[in-house]
């Protein structure tokens, strides 16, 4: 009798993750993942920092080093940043950088609700990056509009 069968069944490979990270200046990046879990629900695949007023860029950039301990070699990083070349987005590019993640991180600016819920509802049903930045564009850019009030003529029959 053999113990082992004669050639090994091929273990399923882990499939990699794509995180989204939000940073910002302030409470925005908090309170904006604060938000869009009232919509999607909790997912631990979604982090996020902020440069707070009493910290300093290099202190951002630790914490950011922290939060991103868990994401592997493997993994993406859809990155959402609220000003482009702000001090959160280049400590954050650095870190990145450092942990040869940038090839595969798509960096985003400009950071809305629409921009995030997309991001985080999109990223796992496109496996190519360019065709869910497209996407998430798309809907940032929709989401920014002016809405116009009409005041209605008053109306003798609503007496």
């Amino acid at each position: 009798m053999e113990a082992f069968p004669a050639e090994m069944p091929e273990l399923p490979k882990e499939k990699k993750m794509k995180y989204v990270v939000m940073v910002s200046h302030g409470d925005f990046a908090p309170g904006l993942r604060t938000a869009v879990f009232m919509m999607t629900g909790p997912k631990d695949e979604v982090l996020c920092t902020n440069l707070r007023a009493d910290m300093s860029a290099d202190q951002f950039q630790e914490n950011f080093r922290e939060l991103v301990k868990p994401i592997g070699d493997d993994d993406q990083v859809i990155l959402l940043c609220d000003i482009l070349g702000g001090s959160p987005m280049t400590k954050s590019l650095e870190v990145l950088s450092e942990k040869n993640l940038l090839e595969r991180s798509l960096v985003l600016t400009g950071m809305n609700m629409p921009m995030a819920m997309t991001a985080i509802i999109m990223k796992d049903a496109m496996d190519d990056l360019e065709s869910l930045k497209n996407a998430i564009l798309s809907e940032a850019q929709t989401a920014v509009a002016e809405f116009k009030t009409v005041a209605e003529a008053d109306s003798d029959d609503d007496i």
